[in-house]
């Protein structure tokens, strides 16, 4: 592991010097490239640099303990334990930022949220969840486009999907995807019953055509007129769009344009993420048959997390983590349960990591 870090460090330096070379700064896709890199070995370097530093004074303070001075044993025992402790976090979080890293983690998004159980009150609090997560996304400085929405006749989405386009999009956001409940009194509730109701969250990182290779005699393309809540037209013209892909069987509807051919390229964009999405479900599947274990998959199969709203309280089950702010996260400040579902899902890979660094 050492001498991954001592590559990395190299690497490093020579990122520095590429990007000094008049050669290199021409070329704006070189440059930019190299920079991100840079920026990405940056975040170890600082890291792997202080450690060797604090390594070297450890070692020192390890020498001083055989002085002949009393008090100077005494003031070096102390600096070792203060050291020693440092070492091992430093340690700890250099495991972390050489961990494999997600290729998808910088990609942008397609969010999908979908009423579940519930009926009105799941469709209302899909538009909760939605706005929750463009907020959260405005925070970032990120761009949050609809590409598809289905409106109920009482304000609620029985869907709604969304591009997110921002770096680090999903490596913030993969977690998420799960069955959210929510725990309330639905504004038609006379008698101030609590009802349950649930929704689905689907996070997926957008699909380049190189991820995904899609034949276009493997589509059927239809277009038709576009229908809003209660079947009135919501233009004249046959601008809606169905795709489907043939093999899988999958199908995408997108009307909200005006224009034919925006609705096409939203429902590719659509498709190619569903079709990467499942391409890499059934890798994780087999890769989990294969070691009995699934670390970090965003599982979407289960309840994830409960939003109590009598009790302002929201929990997620995962890793057992309690909040009773539940305004404050309902208005995007979800930074806190992003933050501890990181950190729960890099401590599980980290047991299958390689032994700590030598000391």
């Amino acid at each position: 592991m050492y001498d991954k870090l001592e590559g990395v460090e190299q690497r490093y330096i020579e990122l520095e010097q590429r990007l000094s070379d008049p050669a290199v700064i021409a070329n704006r896709d070189s440059y930019q490239k190299a920079v991100r890199e840079h920026s990405d070995l940056g975040k170890i370097v600082v890291v792997f640099r202080r450690y060797k530093e604090i390594v070297n004074r450890v070692e020192e303070s390890r020498q001083l303990l055989n002085d002949g001075d009393a008090e100077i044993r005494a003031l070096a025992k102390d600096d070792l334990a203060g050291l020693t402790a440092e070492k091992d976090l430093l340690e700890n979080d250099l495991r972390i930022l050489l961990l494999p890293k997600d290729p998808n983690d910088d990609k942008n998004i397609l969010l999908e949220i979908r009423a579940g159980t519930g009926g009105e009150e799941a469709a209302l609090f899909v538009g909760d969840l939605f706005r929750m997560y463009g907020r959260f996304a405005e925070e970032r400085g990120w761009k949050v486009e609809i590409l598809s929405q289905h409106p109920t006749g009482v304000g609620g989405l029985k869907e709604i999907i969304a591009m997110i386009q921002g770096r680090g999009a999903y490596s913030a956001l993969k977690y998420e995807s799960g069955i959210h409940r929510v725990q309330r009194v639905p504004l038609t509730e006379t008698q101030g019953r609590i009802h349950t109701s649930a929704v689905t969250v689907a996070v997926l990182p957008e699909a380049e055509e190189v991820d995904v290779d899609i034949q276009p005699n493997d589509l059927r393309i239809d277009v038709y007129r576009s229908g809003g809540p209660g079947g009135q037209s919501v233009n004249t013209t046959d601008s809606a769009v169905r795709v489907t892909h043939l093999p899988s069987g999958l199908v995408v509807i997108c009307q909200d344009e005006k224009s034919q051919l925006k609705n096409k390229n939203k429902a590719l964009k659509v498709l190619r993420a569903r079709l990467l999405d499942m391409k890499t479900q059934e890798q994780e599947t087999k890769r989990a048959e294969e070691r009995k274990s699934q670390v970090g998959t965003g599982d979407r199969s289960g309840r994830i997390r409960t939003y109590n709203f009598p009790q302002n309280r929201v929990t997620d089950h995962r890793i057992g983590l309690t909040l009773y702010k539940l305004e404050s996260i309902m208005q995007g400040g979800i930074r806190e349960l992003i933050e501890r579902l990181t950190t729960y899902y890099q401590t599980q890979a980290l047991q299958n990591a390689e032994p700590a660094v030598p000391h």
